[in-house]
């Protein structure tokens, strides 16, 4: 794919790895739409990257298809959605992890994706083209001790993904799944694992998304890890 003028829908973009992201595309000359529930720091994403932007909570499906419209009406259509917003909760033994707050996150982490998914699929079927990446974790690779409740959100983000994948294969829409390894982003202000120091620059990590995208047969399932 050549990026160059491509229009690109970013959710969870205010900060962290959606804004390296951001910025990596916007090297690469392409048209951004930022969102994120954060208004003040999309806000300041948007001025630094020279980007539309529009405030909407992905939980939320009526302000998704809010998102999408936005973006066809600014930019006519959509050539790239990326269902990145995401959230985490600390470590904890199942027993012991806050339901509520477990609940909270796979609104986020998977609902979000579902949503995202599907407002994207309906326009990119009008125009008979179009690429949706749904950023994941490495934790959705296998179980992880203390971690079960967010290990669950992104299975299941995974199982959608890749069925969403066979169903837009008649249509020619690439579904692409990103699967990161723990990158040094704001996510983790509320408990830093103890090998924070060891994860990854999530701008690293942007390239290396940017550079499968270019690729004529980007990689379907890509995972990204620390060196």
């Amino acid at each position: 794919m050549v990026i160059k003028d491509k229009i690109v829908v970013i959710t969870g973009a205010s900060g962290g790895f959606g804004k390296a992201l951001a910025a990596a595309f916007a090297k690469e000359g392409a048209k951004l739409i930022l969102s994120s529930r954060s208004g003040t720091e999309l806000d300041n994403a948007g001025r630094e990257l020279n980007a539309a932007v529009f405030t909407a909570d992905v939980t939320d499906e009526n302000e998704v298809v809010k998102l999408a419209n936005f973006a066809v009406q600014k930019f006519g259509k959509i050539d790239v959605w990326v269902n990145n917003a995401g959230i985490w909760v600390p470590h904890a033994p199942a027993e012991e992890m806050d339901l509520k707050r477990v609940h909270d996150m796979v609104e986020v982490n998977l609902f979000g994706t579902i949503h995202g998914s599907r407002v994207a699929l309906i326009q990119m079927k009008k125009q008979h083209s179009g690429t949706i990446v749904n950023i994941l974790s490495t934790s959705a690779l296998q179980g992880r001790a203390g971690s079960s409740g967010y290990v669950a959100s992104k299975y299941a983000a995974v199982g959608f993904t890749k069925s969403l994948r066979l169903e837009a294969q008649p249509e020619k829409i690439k579904i692409l799944a990103v699967y990161p390894g723990g990158m040094r982003t704001h996510l983790f202000d509320e408990k830093m694992p103890e090998d924070y120091d060891k994860y990854m620059d999530p701008g690293s990590v942007a390239k290396t998304l940017i550079e499968n995208l270019k690729k004529d047969n980007p990689e379907e399932e890509l995972i990204i890890r620390r060196k």
